[in-house]
């Protein structure tokens, strides 16, 4: 009897240890828990709505030493890490003669932009430091990144990209 139980104990422990593995690797990215959406709407054939936690899962987009040119101050290089725009505007069905992006943040700003600006840009998640949600409270959890455009037009705290035709 007693080898019964141990075994069933073994079984137990076993089956315990993979579930926890499995948990953690399904949240694997280390993402904090962050309350936060972005809507992905206008001129799409699929309106997203997706959240912090959607992003972290999705495939990340590194850009390593990026000139972020600033309105105010020193200008810097920076890395960022994050979602490709390519890729969500794929999901939601975004035609690609699409002529703007209305990028909107938090407090109601919005500016537009163009396809070509938003070449090789990424709806960042991290920056050099860490998860900006962590590293910069005040102008995360995320941020648009567009390499192609100076840092006055990176929008952080993004809320919607409004796809116009």
């Amino acid at each position: 009897m007693k080898h019964r139980d141990t075994r069933r104990m073994t079984q137990v422990l076993i089956a315990s240890v993979l579930t926890a593995l499995l948990l953690v690797s399904c949240g694997g990215s280390g993402a904090p828990d962050v309350d936060w959406e972005i809507s992905i709407t206008g001129a799409v054939d699929t309106p997203l709505t997706l959240t912090y936690a959607d992003l972290a899962e999705m495939p990340q987009t590194e850009l390593n030493e990026i000139m972020m040119e600033k309105s105010t101050g020193e200008d810097e290089v920076t890395s960022w890490s994050g979602v490709s725009i390519d890729v969500i505007f794929e999901q939601a069905g975004v035609d690609e003669d699409f002529s703007t992006v209305i990028a909107t943040a938090a407090d109601g700003y919005a500016i537009e932009i163009t396809r070509d600006e938003l070449e090789g840009g990424i709806i960042a998640l991290r920056d050099f430091e860490g998860w900006i949600a962590e590293t910069d409270p005040d102008k995360g959890p995320i941020r648009l990144v567009t390499p192609q455009t100076p840092g006055n037009r990176w929008v952080f705290s993004l809320t919607a990209l409004s796809v116009q035709p």
